[in-house]
C-alpha cells in the first residue's frame, strides 16, 4: 500500500497538476477519449491522504474549481466553434441518426426551459460534445445553453472529486480506489446514456 501511496502521490505532486486536468477537460469535448475523468478521480483520491502539513498531493477545492472551470469553458469553446461554423455541421449531423435524435431532443429541452439533458450528457461517453457541439449547430441561445453548462460543468467535476476522495477515504490512496471510482464514474455515465436514448412520455390526451 506503502509503494502505491507513493505512485500515487508521484503522480499528482506539485501544481503541475491543475493545469493537466485543466487541459484535458478543455480538449476532451473535442477528443472524448481523453482520461480527464480518471485524473480528476486521481488527484481527489491522493488528496484524500492529505494533513493539515501536506504539500505533495492535490488540494480538494482549487481541484473543484479548476474541473469546473475547464468544463465550462469547453463546452462555450465547442458550442461557439459549431455555431460559426454551423453549415458544415449540420450536413455532419443530418447524416447521423443519432445525433440528429440528440439535436432534436436537445432544442426541444432548451426550448420548454429544461436543459436537464445537458446535465445528464455530460456523465455519458460523448454526450458532452453532442450537445454543446449541437446546441452551437442549431444556434441556440447561449442564454438557454451555458447556465446549464454551468450546472453540468459543477455537478460532473463534483461527482468525480467527491468519488475520488471517498474511495480514497474507505479504500486508501491505492491505484485499486481510483480504479473501483472511476468505475463508479462509468456506471453513471451508463444511466444517463440510458436516461437520454429512452423515448420521451406521450403526452396525455385531452379530456
Amino acid at each position: 500500500m506503502l509503494d502505491s501511496l507513493g505512485s500515487l502521490r508521484s503522480l499528482t505532486a506539485g501544481p503541475w497538476i491543475y493545469p493537466v486536468v485543466a487541459a484535458s477537460i478543455l480538449l476532451d469535448v473535442f477528443l472524448p477519449v481523453l482520461p480527464s475523468g480518471f485524473l480528476v478521480i486521481t488527484a481527489a483520491t491522493a488528496a484524500a491522504t492529505a494533513t493539515a502539513t501536506s504539500t505533495d498531493v492535490p488540494s480538494l477545492l482549487p481541484l473543484l474549481l479548476c474541473a469546473a472551470s475547464a468544463s465550462v469553458l469547453g463546452d462555450f469553446l465547442a458550442y461557439r466553434l459549431a455555431r460559426r461554423g454551423g453549415a458544415r455541421l449540420h450536413r455532419a449531423i443530418a447524416r447521423s441518426r443519432r445525433l440528429s435524435v440528440a439535436q432534436e431532443r436537445l432544442g426541444t429541452a432548451l426550448a420548454r426551459g429544461g436543459g436537464l439533458l445537458v446535465v445528464l450528457a455530460r456523465f455519458a461517453p460523448a454526450g458532452r460534445s453532442v450537445v454543446s457541439l449541437g446546441a452551437g449547430a442549431a444556434k441556440r441561445r447561449i442564454e438557454e445553453f451555458l447556465p446549464w453548462s454551468a450546472l453540468a460543468g459543477v455537478t460532473w467535476a463534483s461527482y468525480s472529486v467527491g468519488l475520488g476522495w471517498l474511495g480514497g477515504q474507505w479504500l486508501g490512496a491505492t491505484w485499486f480506489s481510483a480504479g473501483v471510482s472511476t468505475l463508479a464514474l462509468f456506471l453513471a455515465g451508463g444511466l444517463a446514456a440510458y436516461l437520454i436514448r429512452r423515448p420521451a412520455a406521450a403526452p396525455a390526451p385531452a379530456s
